[in-house]
C-alpha cells in the first residue's frame, strides 16, 4: 500500500492582495525539500477571510485557477485551498482540488461563518466532495465545517483522510485543536487542518496550530505559531491494520441528510 506525503503551507496573507499572495505561495511551493503528492494552503489564500465579495472574486477558469492548474502541473502534486469564486450571480468559499494532470474538483464551504456575516454575502455548498489520489481517498472541508461533525461523518469508510482549509482566528484556538483530534478519532481517518497566521486586515490575529492527526487521535505533527512549511508521510497500512483491530464504524448510526437543510433521517 503506497504512502502518502502531505505538505502544509502555514503563512500570513497579504489582505486582499491576490496577486501579492499567488507570488508569495509559489515561491513557498518551491521551498518544498522534497518530492510530495499533496499541496495544502488555506481558507481564502489569495485575500485572507474578507466580507467584500464581489470586490475580489474571479470567474472559474480565471487568473488563480489556472495558477493552481500551472502549479499542480510544474510540481508534480494535488494541490488545493480556498478563494472567491463568483458564478451565476452569486459568489462562493470554493475551495479547488488541482490534479496535475489537469483533472480539479470544486467543493463550496457548506456551513458559512454568520458570527462574520459570511451568510450575507456567500451562497452555501450543498454537496461534499471525496477526491482519489495515489490510492487514498480524502475529503476536503473549510474551516467553520470543522465544527458539524455530521457533514464530515465517515460513513462506510469512505475515505481515509479528512482535511480543513481555515482561517481560524486565535481567540478559539482550543476548539480548533480539540474538534481537529474528536473528528479524527470518531471518523478512524487522518486528519489535517491547515491555518494561516498573522493579523488580517480587521486586526484578527490567527495562531496558526496546523496540524496532522491520526485515527486514534495522536498528533503527528504540528506547526508552531509562526511561518511553516510542514511535511509528513502517512502510512495507508498503519491505518488499515488499525481499522481491522477496532471497527468502530460498524456500530455507527445510519442516516441520510435532507438535501437543502440540516435536518437528520434515521433509517
Amino acid at each position: 500500500m503506497n504512502d502518502l506525503h502531505v505538505t502544509l503551507i502555514q503563512t500570513p496573507l497579504h489582505w486582499q492582495n491576490p496577486e501579492a499572495n499567488r507570488a508569495m505561495f509559489e515561491e513557498k511551493i518551491w521551498q518544498i525539500e522534497k518530492p510530495t503528492d499533496l499541496i495544502i494552503l488555506p481558507e481564502m489564500f489569495t485575500t485572507g477571510f474578507t466580507m467584500e465579495a464581489s470586490a475580489w472574486a474571479e470567474p472559474m477558469n480565471f487568473t488563480t485557477f489556472k495558477w493552481l492548474r500551472q502549479q499542480a502541473s510544474q510540481t508534480g502534486a494535488v494541490i488545493l485551498g480556498s478563494y472567491i469564486v463568483a458564478e451565476a450571480g452569486q459568489f462562493f468559499n470554493r475551495l479547488i482540488w488541482f490534479q496535475p494532470d489537469g483533472v480539479y474538483q470544486v467543493y463550496d464551504k457548506r456551513h458559512l461563518f454568520r458570527m462574520a456575516g459570511e451568510h450575507e454575502h456567500y451562497t452555501a455548498g450543498k454537496e461534499k466532495i471525496i477526491c482519489e489520489w495515489k490510492g487514498w481517498r480524502i475529503m476536503p472541508l473549510v474551516c467553520y465545517d470543522l465544527r458539524f461533525p455530521v457533514w464530515s461523518r465517515n460513513v462506510q469508510e469512505e475515505y481515509d483522510v479528512l482535511l480543513y482549509v481555515a482561517n481560524w482566528p486565535s481567540p478559539r484556538a482550543h476548539a480548533w485543536r480539540a474538534l481537529l483530534t474528536a473528528r479524527a478519532i470518531e471518523n478512524l481517518a487522518y486528519t489535517i487542518g491547515v491555518n494561516r497566521v498573522g493579523k488580517d486586515g480587521k486586526g484578527l490575529e490567527y495562531v496558526g496550530d496546523s496540524s496532522i492527526i491520526d485515527f486514534k487521535g495522536t498528533q503527528l505533527a504540528y506547526c508552531e505559531d509562526k511561518e511553516m512549511i510542514l511535511s509528513h508521510t502517512l502510512s495507508k497500512t498503519e491505518l488499515t491494520t488499525y481499522r481491522e483491530k477496532f471497527p468502530a464504524h460498524k456500530d455507527a448510526d445510519i442516516f441520510l441528510l435532507q438535501e437543502f437543510d440540516n435536518d437528520i433521517i434515521n433509517l
